[in-house]
């Protein structure tokens, strides 16, 4: 549990096998007084990451600073799963795009494995679910919340390297985004949105112009994951483009640098 919160802003390191000697068997610590006297401040630390990790194990919370005034708390998703007996062929075959929901909840889990399977991190390289050019990975997630269990309305960037959500923009902007998406009302009725955006320099400061191609087909693969994940979840997704880009980058609050790409509303058919 400990590395998934360092991962968002640090880099610590904490000794091997605090309290034994070299040479020492495990099973015969030092005393107490002699263990906190000599490695007080990483048994400090230690008690300070733990404190912070013990809500997470199923998906919590940790407080973050906010420069906006907004109240951010990073959202750590449940652990997506890696394995399933839903066959990869079944999803293909019935995958549709889906326009239409049920008006029930997505649940964290959902959520997490959804953006997981669009960019998690899969190895101890950083590799993720998606290929990317360079493996320089320009795509930035938005979640776009407004019937999700546990999670309050509002735009969420996904954090792969430690599965979680920050929030950036405060309550429901699902008819603003369905506003500036040409007035498509139908994505105002999906529980959740999930924006695609780019940081193009990520790509093109090594293949220049032809790197903009090379973030568009990126951009498909991980789109395409996302609804296959969808199937075989039993959800349903829809894939919008048409929007106009300056009214839906504000929605979502994105950066100078990232441009929006893609919006699938996700939720249950």
């Amino acid at each position: 549990m400990i590395s998934r919160e360092a991962l968002i802003n640090s880099h610590f390191v904490i000794p091997a096998k605090a309290g034994i000697q070299k040479n020492q068997h495990p099973g015969h610590r030092l005393s107490p007084v002699r263990r906190i006297n000599q490695h007080f401040p990483s048994c400090l630390l230690l008690a300070a990451l733990l404190w912070l990790s013990a809500p997470l194990a199923a998906g919590g919370e940790a407080a973050t600073a906010s420069p906006k005034g907004i109240r951010m708390e990073t959202i750590f998703l449940p652990h997506p799963r890696t394995d399933g007996d839903f066959p990869v062929e079944r999803a293909m075959r019935q995958r549709r795009s889906v326009r239409h929901y049920s008006g029930a909840a997505l649940s964290l889990s959902e959520i997490g494995q959804l953006l997981w399977s669009a960019q998690g991190i899969t190895g101890t390289d950083g590799r993720r679910t998606a290929p990317s050019a360079g493996a320089l990975y320009p795509l930035e997630l938005a979640l776009v919340a407004g019937n999700v269990a546990g999670l309050s309305p509002g735009v969420y960037r996904y954090n792969p390297s430690a599965h979680a959500l920050t929030p950036v923009a405060a309550g429901d902007r699902r008819a603003q985004l369905a506003q500036a998406a040409l007035d498509q009302a139908w994505m105002e009725t999906a529980p959740a949105v999930i924006a695609f955006g780019a940081a193009e320099e990520r790509t093109t400061w090594k293949y220049g112009r032809r790197g903009i191609g090379y973030i568009y087909i990126e951009a498909g693969h991980a789109a395409q994951n996302v609804f296959l994940q969808a199937e075989a979840l039993g959800l349903g997704a829809g894939v919008v483009g048409a929007f106009d880009d300056s009214r839906t980058a504000a929605v979502l609050n994105l950066p100078q640098d990232t441009r929006p790409l893609y919006l699938m509303p996700v939720g249950k058919p």
